[in-house]
């Protein structure tokens, strides 16, 4: 309004005094309030805004999004779905924050189950959010598992394991502590988001007990992680005041906060949003627009310097920044508010034209138009300007300084790594083209991308925006560009100026090992092809361990991180989670990282990382690589188990044919495969110590290949050949008992990566 007004200060008074009336008309009709419900339909219930796409009533909601308000209690409150109540809606972050239940192992029972739901509809795109909440297991010597239910394709029900919690208890714990750390608490991420979840407890078995928890009790939850950091400490209070889960003390907590996410379906939503050739993906609301945030998943905005509901079609209002001088301050001259935008005047008046008093004299609307697209050329300089400032932010917190002082110093790595500009990086993916996704998941995307040089390379780009995650994008960085191996993927470089950074690898174009093995390939992998992706693989991790220029323990070993080339060469990639240690040091304590299913028990129960743990995780390939079975596996009984247990248990037996991949044996491989099988039980050994180093699995695989390619028929192998010194096998009777504990450990935690 304020430049209105300003037009008219400078135009002389008999002028000024025809064009009032119509620039007024035009101030009222700006200064009305935009809608954030549909006409006719209720904006709030109590204290909460209720914005559109949802809404209280008939017709006033997208399908999936219909909201109940209870006005007989005091204050009123908003439900969703199946009586679940709503306490916060937000646009900008696409979240629903609700009041979830905890589930009281004590009253259910050890051994039984409950479901977990959300509260929502079947036509409901809500889920819930596995960034912004973790799973919650509290009590003494309980199991949690959440549990996904779906059906295969003859129907029947089967659940999958989504997240998995232990909280151990030796005494009852002090009400003092505010930690959950696995003991009377335990909290783990959350792997896929669904509207309801199924958990079950289990009792975790315990040589002893002692005191109070000669029973186990406790309960579990989805809460949101932000609220449950600033509240653990009253909800163990909760949990161990006055045995409250056993006798219901009044203190005890029944509910807590958990973030839904929600968004719109291209095809089901089309009416709401739409591409665009030109612009891409467009909103129904001016001056908004769509943001993809997943396949068939979009989200609306108000773009910059517009606030509002973008879901109608006059919901995003122009922000007058002249309002907020401490956020968009003039340090010299008036500050003027443009639509998007806003600009600082020196001078209180303009040189008025004759022809312009005269323009205005006639429309006012016309005036404003013209003034529209003087201003459109200083907007966009000052949102370059703003992306350039913001760029360089990114490049800083991002640790760019000291990347480009690592790279300067070495020639070498010089020459293999480069700091990528964003506009390279958006010019090779087409704009990060959804058609040129190669694949992601909860973490990001992977785009195919071709760079100025034609090489074709993968661009990894993360979604989540957290400092842990950055960091392991750089440690990713650093270690990959001192690495230099044929089997180890080739890091090319980086990009720094955004958020999170964009990592650019080589191009594998044939998947991973995991696909090839438990996926839907259509010409399964060869005897030879395995035992040579196995020796690969173990040349790499023996490189690592030894002979780069640090080592490097990598912590997460699995057939997802080795990637297959055309000729199926092994590339082992992915190490964010890796760590580099000095070469006199044999092992470091450090937060439990890994993958379920492959984690080293050793390292999990004391937070030692050593070489070690990266064999333990090898050995579970190996066996994945003689059975094709996934290291995870439900059995007849439906519980689940380990594949590591249950291989070396088998084999034990001597009946590694029951369990032998049949390819393997119709090849003419199976007494070969016998003596990798017990090469894998001593990688898969409970104590480190017991296990070979990666350079004798190495060793003993390069002399195993070399048979089978040299000879067309598989040669007999002597039973005494794993007997040899280059590792040392573990005794039958302990062996049996420590893998009995592993089988437990496995089944009730697994670890987020």
């Amino acid at each position: 309004m304020l430049k209105m007004n300003f037009l008219l200060s400078s135009i002389p008074c008999p002028q000024a005094k025809l064009l009032r009336p119509t620039v007024m008309a035009l101030q009222l009709l700006v200064a009305t309030a935009f809608p954030v419900a549909l006409p006719g339909c209720p904006e709030s219930c109590g204290s909460i805004t209720v914005p559109y796409p949802f809404g209280i009533g008939q017709s006033c909601s997208r399908p999936g999004f219909n909201l109940t308000c209870d006005e007989t209690r005091h204050p009123p409150k908003l439900f969703l779905g199946d009586a679940v109540e709503v306490d916060a809606i937000s646009l900008s972050d696409l979240t629903v924050r609700i009041r979830s239940k905890v589930l009281n192992a004590t009253t259910l029972g050890v051994d039984n189950g409950a479901s977990w739901s959300g509260g929502l509809t079947p036509n409901a795109t809500i889920a819930v959010s596995t960034q912004h909440n973790v799973f919650v297991a509290v009590g003494c010597n309980i199991i949690a598992h959440l549990v996904a239910g779906h059906r295969d394709g003859q129907g029947d029900s089967r659940h999958e394991y989504v997240s998995a919690c232990a909280a151990l208890c030796d005494t009852l714990p002090g009400l003092e502590d505010a930690s959950c750390s696995g003991v009377g608490c335990c909290q783990t991420t959350i792997t896929q988001g669904l509207p309801a979840y199924g958990v079950q407890f289990k009792d975790l078995a315990q040589t002893a007990r002692y005191d109070y928890v000669d029973v186990p009790f406790g309960g579990a939850f989805v809460v949101d992680s932000e609220w449950f950091s600033r509240n653990v400490g009253a909800l163990r209070n909760s949990t161990f005041h006055f045995d409250s889960f056993f006798y219901g003390a009044s203190r005890k907590v029944t509910s807590v906060p958990t973030v839904l996410e929600w968004w719109l379906e291209v095809e089901r939503d089309g009416d709401l949003v739409m591409f665009n050739q030109d612009s891409g993906w467009t909103c129904i609301g001016l001056n908004s627009f769509a943001a993809s945030i997943g396949v068939s998943k979009v989200g609306c905005r108000c773009s910059e310097g517009y606030e509002g509901n973008p879901y109608i079609a006059v919901g995003c209002q122009d922000i007058d920044e002249c309002q907020q001088p401490d956020v968009y301050p003039c340090l010299q001259g008036t500050c003027i508010n443009i639509p998007g935008t806003y600009r600082c005047s020196a001078t209180k008046s303009i040189i008025s034209l004759p022809g312009l008093i005269t323009l205005v004299a006639i429309s006012a609307g016309l005036a404003l138009l013209f003034s529209l697209l003087g201003v459109a050329k200083i907007t966009n300089k000052l949102k370059q300007r703003r992306v350039k400032k913001l760029r360089q932010k990114f490049f800083k917190k991002n640790h760019g300084l000291l990347l480009q002082q690592l790279i300067s110093s070495n020639k070498d790595i010089a020459e293999r790594t480069r700091i990528f500009s964003l506009e390279e990086l958006q010019q090779a993916t087409n704009k990060f083209d959804h058609n040129r996704i190669l694949g992601g998941g909860g973490h990001g995307m992977v785009y195919k991308g071709i760079l100025s040089d034609q090489r074709v390379v993968a661009i990894k780009k993360a979604k989540i925006v957290l400092q842990r995650e950055i960091d392991q994008f750089i440690n990713e960085v650093v270690i990959l560009s001192q690495t230099n191996h044929r089997n180890v993927v080739k890091l090319f470089g980086c990009c720094l100026e955004t958020e999170v950074p964009l990592l650019v690898y080589e191009f594998i174009s044939n998947g991973t090992l995991s696909f090839h093995l438990h996926g839907k390939s259509e010409s399964p992998l060869s005897w030879k092809d395995r035992l040579r992706i196995a020796l690969e693989t173990a040349r790499a991790i023996a490189y690592l361990h030894s002979a780069a220029s640090i080592s490097v323990y990598h912590r997460d070993i699995k057939c997802a991180n080795i990637l297959l080339t055309d000729t199926l060469a092994a590339k082992v990639s992915d190490f964010g989670a890796s760590r580099s240690i000095a070469i006199d040091e044999t092992g470091i304590l450090t937060a439990v990282q890994g993958t379920y299913g492959y984690l080293d028990p050793e390292y999990y129960y004391t937070s030692r990382l050593t070489e070690k743990s990266d064999v333990y995780s090898f050995g579970v390939i190996l066996a994945e690589l003689l059975t094709r079975v996934t290291p995870v596996f439900s059995s007849h009984s439906s519980e689940v188990t380990s594949l590591a247990s249950h291989f070396v248990s088998t084999v034990r037996d001597n009946r590694l044919l029951d369990i032998l991949d049949t390819q393997i044996v119709e090849e003419g491989g199976a007494e070969d495969a016998a003596v990798v099988a017990r090469l894998t039980v001593s990688c898969l050994s409970l104590k480190g110590e017991e296990r070979p180093t990666m350079r004798q699995v190495e060793t003993t695989l390069d002399v195993q290949s070399s048979k089978v390619h040299d000879n067309s028929q598989t040669t007999r192998v002597s039973q005494n050949a794993p007997n040899d010194q280059s590792f040392k096998g573990n005794k039958g009777g302990e062996g049996t008992r420590l893998y009995s504990l592993e089988k437990e450990f496995i089944q009730s935690s697994e670890i987020p990566r």
